[in-house]
């Protein structure tokens, strides 16, 4: 395990929140033995103002300086260095490169002024930097923080949505140029050697103590079973194969919790009697109420992109012994006896009734021991392994 090293982690997400973040799992684990600095996703001015209009919750008051800097208890026993630095401008969705370039230049440069300011009061010399998916940071940053190495944490596909095109081209740039590339999935780390052969792969696990402790014992008896779906309801979800599943299984009660970012998701499916949507929970909520559900799901699209994808939910639902029923989106061989995988919309519907007539405590148990084999704590020591490659 890396022990004694000063770690800056780029990040792309903020380190609070309503659901669990691969970043934040590993970093957390790493500050047991060594000192963590998280910088915040990058906040704009908009972001302000979509605050106190009551439209976000960007933390206001330190992106306007106040507590810039604070220190954070983890829910692993250690504590996290947390930096929000100054607001910057949006600027992704501009067209024009050259306005661009020359804006981003201003962004990261306040992003900058602010880190090595962390830098200097924290005393970090020579960080180890991870760029948690965050290649536009990630490339502007590099070799201007004295490090003594720069990796590249890329936990899923980039996409074209909220950066534009120029994504593309930035994080080839970017995956070229870092020390190491650490995936979360053997189809993400296959197309990352093409640009590095120092690409790695570290899966997403689950924090299996705390998921343990509400693990089922037994199998449900009740006429209407409860399909359950925990994470946020965005554009990767598959609302045709799902919304087919409602209709023809009047029977089963699906119910939905998490951030509603697909409006088109709610508006089609709060019309049918069998479905419920909830609020997102705190991540120590997830594993009481993803054990209350017979089968749980995870229904993506299957295209390009969710190609990249190791869910993070799928060890969660194991290690309360829940059985999963899952689309086609990702080639994960090592659940091939674990998971039921559809291969189309009756199909799904099949296998949601089978996994739930067929369950017993003996497939329960083998779940909750599979799961236990993949914990954060194995996963981040896996991760420490490879960075201590390239110090």
């Amino acid at each position: 395990m890396l022990k004694g090293e000063n770690i800056i982690c780029i990040a792309n997400t903020s380190w609070f929140g309503n659901y669990a973040k691969s970043t934040v799992q590993i970093m957390e684990r790493l500050a047991r033995h060594n000192n963590v600095l998280f910088v915040e996703y990058h906040y704009t001015i908009k972001d302000i103002i979509a605050t106190w209009r009551g439209k976000q919750n960007a933390p206001v008051k330190r992106l306007l300086g106040i507590k810039s800097l604070v220190e954070v208890d983890t829910n692993v026993g250690s504590k996290v260095f947390n930096l929000v630095p100054p607001a910057g401008l949006p600027v992704y969705f501009l067209k024009n490169e050259k306005i661009f370039n020359f804006l981003f230049h201003f962004n990261s440069y306040i992003y900058k002024k602010a880190l090595q300011k962390a830098i200097r009061k924290l005393n970090f010399q020579q960080p180890v930097i991870i760029t948690a998916y965050n290649p536009f940071y990630g490339l502007s940053l590099q070799n201007k923080l004295s490090e003594k190495t720069f990796i590249y944490y890329c936990y899923d596909g980039v996409e074209s949505v909220f950066f534009g095109k120029r994504i593309f081209k930035v994080e080839e740039i970017f995956s070229k140029c870092a020390d190491a590339i650490i995936t979360t999935s053997d189809f993400l780390n296959n197309e990352k050697l093409k640009l590095n052969p120092n690409s790695f792969v570290v899966k997403n696990g689950v924090d299996f103590p705390l998921f343990s402790k509400y693990a089922k014992t037994e199998i449900y008896t009740r006429n209407r079973k409860r399909v359950g779906f925990i994470g946020s309801l965005d554009s990767r979800f598959d609302i045709e194969t799902v919304e087919y599943a409602v209709r023809k299984l009047g029977h089963f009660d699906f119910e939905f919790t998490g951030d509603m970012r697909n409006e088109t998701m709610r508006n089609r499916l709060s019309t049918y009697p069998n479905v419920l949507f909830f609020d997102p929970v705190k991540p120590n909520a997830v594993p009481e109420l993803l054990a209350k559900y017979d089968v749980g799901i995870i229904p993506y699209i299957v295209n390009e992109v969710n190609k990249n994808i190791y869910p993070l939910k799928i060890n969660e639902y194991l290690a309360v012994g829940v059985p999963v029923v899952m689309t086609p989106f990702a080639n994960l061989p090592e659940f091939v006896n674990m998971v039921s995988v559809s291969i189309d919309k009756d199909d799904f519907c099949t296998k949601l009734v089978f996994e739930t007539e067929t369950d017993t405590t003996k497939k329960l148990s083998e779940r909750i021991l599979f799961a236990s084999d993949n914990s954060w704590d194995a996963r981040a020591e896996s991760f420490s392994q490879i960075i201590e490659k390239f110090i």
